[in-house]
């Protein structure tokens, strides 16, 4: 079955309509004002999209919710669990719960990651490590405790999550509509580092107002300025991979927060509806550049 259980990258990450006008490298992303990423939780209804004959699949429902955070002061840490009950083709269902927590510096030096996998209520994965950038050396260092210890080093320039949360936001705001940077998300046991391509569409401040009035606090998010936005991932490893191994697309919110998440495999894809979004309190933070 595809392993369809892993999107703990949607740091908001992420999570486009296809514009090419620039592309900018990760290292070029030093602006001067920071963008801002606000604290917030959000439950999304997660059901099925296409699913292909392969995948094994005749039905999905589920929730995720994703709470974010902190400030560049204290770091960021990110909350997610998903839980879907798949039905697969001879009928019979898998409960999958997936519960993801990782904890970032805000000036993307160290990256602290730990995530859990259930099926049917019985523990099956559980990976935790540590990545830091080393002062002496132009590399990244990551210590994997679980679930076997191992050590990795990552080119310097490598983003992690929040990190690339915070260029996505910024490469909108200036109205790039093309990023590509490498990404390391401690996803697939820690060893797996992805070379990412973002799309970026047009900027909007009308999209779908109806529906976000319905929820509560959703009307904030319906005055805000928001972009469709589409994330290819690439496994860094396999040189001559011309498609991603997944992709994620969702509308983003210049505060940061998603909505219609879209999670696409090869053969299989999801999609999330926000239900409830909640902003949570801001912690004073004066950063000086």
């Amino acid at each position: 079955m595809t392993n369809y259980t892993r999107p703990e990258v949607l740091i908001a990450s992420g999570f486009f309509v296809i514009l090419f006008a620039s592309v900018h490298p990760a290292q070029s992303l030093a602006p001067s004002e920071p963008a801002k990423l606000i604290p917030h939780r959000a439950v999304y209804e997660m059901s099925m999209g296409e699913a292909k004959q392969s995948a094994g699949i005749s039905g999905l429902r589920g929730r995720m919710v994703f709470e974010f955070s902190g400030s560049p002061c204290e770091g960021y840490t990110l909350n997610m669990r998903l839980v879907t009950q798949i039905l697969d083709q001879r009928g019979q269902t898998t409960v999958s719960d997936l519960r993801s927590s990782t904890w970032e510096s805000g000036e993307g030096k160290r990256f602290r990651f730990n995530s859990s996998q259930y099926f049917n209520q019985t523990l099956k994965e559980v990976t935790s490590g540590d990545a830091q950038r080393k002062k002496s050396q132009s590399v990244v260092d990551v210590k994997i405790r679980k679930p076997k210890r191992k050590s990795l080093e990552l080119p310097e320039k490598v983003l992690f999550p929040t990190e690339h949360s915070l260029a996505v936001l910024r490469a909108a705001e200036r109205g790039d509509k093309i990023l590509q940077a490498p990404v390391y998300d401690g996803s697939e046991d820690g060893q797996k580092l992805y070379t990412t391509t973002t799309f970026i569409g047009k900027p909007s401040k009308t999209n779908d107002t109806k529906r976000l009035n319905s929820l509560e606090n959703g009307g904030q998010l319906g005055r805000l300025t928001s972009w469709p936005v589409t994330i290819s991932y690439f496994d860094k490893n396999e040189k001559s991979q011309s498609t991603p191994s997944y992709q994620i697309a969702f509308r983003l919110y210049s505060n940061g927060v998603s909505s219609d998440l879209k999670i696409e495999y090869d053969d299989f894809s999801m999609q999330g509806v926000l239900k409830k979004i909640e902003f949570l309190k801001s912690s004073d933070c004066d950063v000086k550049r």
